[in-house]
């Protein structure tokens, strides 16, 4: 099985590379690339992203036929895709990070900043927190509810079907923390980072 781990120079990605290579060892052929032809050819797809929505948009854009691409694998063919934390927000059809700007459009909805309540809660979120989970995922097998993980953003995914949620969080108010629709999964917090319940997490996505 291959899986590929999109590279679209979109900030350090070396931890996700080092929990995926240290799950998948021997199970899995892990390729870390922005190559269209090996992205085609992979079965399962990781989008990590980090830094602003804008950058990171702007950054897959910026790869000829790389969103053409990742929509055909994920939207058309239907195969697995795993989204982490801007990797997930970029599923939006908009986010409103340093500009409005237009997302893939894979899962209707928008990214906007986290209502901090007037100064009450520090942005960026950062740290461990509890999620909730909202409904049966492939991905949490394994994974009791109100598991920490750990997190590191100052925007959030607002879904329109409702449906789509598989988990939420509280940070000044009940924050979409990971959605699943059919072969889409997207985490906000960092599975990479979230020490034995990340590592599941990565587990369970590789044996889907």
């Amino acid at each position: 099985m291959n899986v590929t781990i999109v590279d679209y120079q979109s900030g350090n990605i070396s931890s996700v590379i080092n929990s995926f290579t240290e799950v998948a060892k021997g199970k899995v052929n892990l390729e870390i690339t922005s190559d269209i032809k090996k992205i085609k050819s992979s079965d399962k797809i990781v989008l990590p992203g980090q830094g602003s929505f804008k950058s990171c948009v702007d950054s897959l854009n910026s790869i000829n036929g790389l969103v053409d691409t990742l929509k055909e694998f994920a939207v058309i063919n239907k195969k697995p895709l795993l989204g982490i934390c801007v990797g997930l927000q970029m599923f939006a059809d908009i986010g409103y990070e340093e500009a409005e700007t237009k997302g893939l459009g894979w899962i209707s909805g928008t990214v906007s900043k986290i209502d901090n309540k007037n100064g009450k809660f520090k942005l960026p979120h950062i740290g461990w927190n509890e999620i909730e989970i909202q409904k049966e995922s492939k991905i949490f097998k394994g994974i009791k509810n109100k598991s920490h993980m750990y997190f590191v953003h100052s925007y959030e995914f607002i879904p329109e079907d409702k449906s789509t949620i598989s988990a939420i969080t509280n940070y000044s108010s009940k924050i979409v923390c990971a959605v699943e629709k059919e072969n889409l999964f997207g985490t906000q917090f960092h599975p990479e980072k979230s020490d034995k319940f990340g590592l599941i997490m990565i587990d369970n996505f590789l044996k889907l």
